[in-house]
This record gives C-alpha cells, sequence and structure tokens, in this order.
C-alpha cells in the first residue's frame, strides 16, 4: 500500500481480495477497539510509521439511508390514515367510515402528513449523507420506533371520544402557526446543510446562518434542525393535547439532545475556531 493511500482505496482493495465484504461493510481501525476510520483519512497523515496494521470489522449488510428515510418516514404516513377513516377493524363497526365532528382532528391530520411529506421530500432532493448507509438489522428498530408511534398517536387523536383542546380555537391557532413557523425552520436548516456539501465533498464545515432568517439560530445552536425538530412537535401536541404526543415529544427531545451534543463535541474537536456562544439544541441553556 502506498504511503499517500486513502482509506477508502485500501477498503477497494480489500474488497478486491474479499469480495463479499464491499466498502459500506468494512470498518477499517488502527486499534481493535478504537474509532473507525474515515474514506478521506490519508495513510501516512495518521500515528503509524514506515509499517501499520491495520483491523477489519465486519458491519453486517448495509442498507442506503436514502432508502432507510423513505421506509421510516411512508408508514407513518399511511398508518395515520387507517385510523382517520376509521378503518373497520380498528374502532370496531359501529364506528366505521365515520368523520370526526371536531375540526381539529381534521387539521391534525393534515399537519401530520404535511410533516411526513416533507421528509420524504427532504431525504430525496436535500439531504446530503456523510455515511452512505446503515446496518440491515437497524431497519426493524427503527420502523417499529417510527410506525408504532404514528399508529400509537392516531389511535388516540381520531378515538370516537376524543375531546378537542381545553381553550379551542385560540390554542389551536397558535399551535398551528407555531407548527408552520417549526417546519419551515427545519427545512431551512436542511437546506443551508445541504448547502455546505454541494460538491458531493465529504468534509465537514461549521454551518453558519444566511440571508434566511430561520437559520439565523445557528447564532445560538449547533443543531437548530433538532430544535425545530422538537418545536414542530410542541406545537403538534399543544395543537391535539393528547398525552401520546407529549411523550412521543419527550423521547424525541431526549434522543435528539443526545444527538446534537455528540454533534456538538465533533464540532468542538475539529474546529479551534467554533463559535463558542453555541450550545447543543437549547439556546444559552443545553
Amino acid at each position: 500500500v502506498e504511503p499517500n493511500a486513502t482509506i477508502r482505496e485500501i477498503r477497494l482493495m480489500f474488497h478486491k481480495f474479499y469480495p463479499r465484504w464491499y466498502p459500506a461493510r468494512q470498518s477499517i481501525k488502527l486499534d481493535p477497539k478504537g474509532k473507525s476510520l474515515r474514506d478521506e483519512e490519508i495513510l501516512q497523515h495518521l500515528p503509524v510509521g514506515t509499517t501499520a496494521t491495520l483491523y477489519f470489522k465486519d458491519l453486517g449488510p448495509q442498507i442506503g439511508w436514502t432508502t432507510v428515510f423513505l421506509i421510516e418516514y411512508t408508514g407513518p404516513l399511511f398508518i395515520y390514515f387507517l385510523f382517520y377513516f376509521r378503518m373497520p377493524f380498528v374502532y370496531g363497526l359501529d364506528e366505521r367510515f365515520t368523520s370526526s365532528p371536531h375540526p381539529v382532528v381534521n387539521l391534525a391530520c393534515i399537519c401530520h402528513s404535511f410533516h411526513y411529506i416533507k421528509r420524504l421530500i427532504e431525504t430525496l432532493f436535500v439531504h446530503r449523507f456523510s455515511h452512505g448507509t446503515m446496518p440491515l438489522r437497524n431497519i426493524v428498530k427503527n420502523c417499529f420506533y417510527y410506525w408504532g408511534f404514528a399508529a400509537w398517536l392516531a389511535y388516540y387523536i381520531n378515538h370516537p371520544l376524543y375531546t378537542p383542546p381545553s381553550y379551542g380555537k385560540k390554542q389551536i391557532n397558535f399551535a398551528v402557526i407555531m407548527f408552520l413557523l417549526c417546519e419551515a425552520g427545519n427545512f431551512s436548516i436542511h437546506v443551508a446543510l445541504s448547502d455546505l456539501r454541494r460538491n458531493g465533498s465529504k468534509i465537514r464545515k461549521i454551518p453558519y446562518p444566511t440571508k434566511n432568517p430561520f437559520t439565523w439560530l445557528f447564532f445560538f445552536v449547533s443543531c437548530p434542525n433538532y430544535t425545530y425538530e422538537v418545536g414542530t412537535w410542541i406545537s403538534f401536541t399543544i395543537m391535539t393535547q393528547c398525552v401520546p404526543v407529549g411523550l412521543f415529544t419527550l423521547l424525541c427531545f431526549i434522543q435528539m439532545t443526545i444527538w446534537a451534543k455528540d454533534k456538538h463535541c465533533i464540532y468542538l474537536r475539529e474546529f479551534k475556531d467554533y463559535p463558542s456562544l453555541r450550545m447543543p439544541i437549547i439556546p444559552f441553556l443545553l
């Protein structure tokens, strides 16, 4: 192997000798317990001498992130409709194909559908993935989470005994405005992040605010897309005043806080000039 060989080139060479393990399935490390080396890293720039021992780990069958997101997000979209249209096997024959007397139920269906349609569009036309694949075994866990919660939320929101929010139209209108603002903000951040890799580069860069006001949250947090995402589900909770939605929002917040902290730490580690004012997900707090 030449000293200027990249890890990607080494993966390709390994694949040539062992066709079973294609590059996306390989984890190449300098130490068995260390972190996987990135494709763009160059051998001579690594902490090795004139000889080096690389360790291989099989990551198992892989699936592309685009396919993963399409599967994850298409499920909730159609599962919700089964409850919204009150199919006979959901609530019973007496309630089949009946519409709810509460307008907020129709509004909730529109907002829920809009959210996942937006995600599907972003997956196809906006997102650029630094890691092209994920282990195939994870798709079952991810689908169980998204599809299961979609069914749980939809069951209660579309239930014949559902009661509308306590403060009526004022509460609903406030929640809808908040929902739309957060969705617009989330989309704006995803576009801004995508623009950092417009040329196909996988090199990590510091994201900065643009002329779009929704991106100004970058002044205060490292992952405003997660901030807006949590805001979206908080507004949906306020709109529906439904306990399962609140629990889903809480879990979303916990998971996205973990992701935001991890990404924030990576930024701090890789960039010495990283803005000191930024927090992972909540301005000035967390």
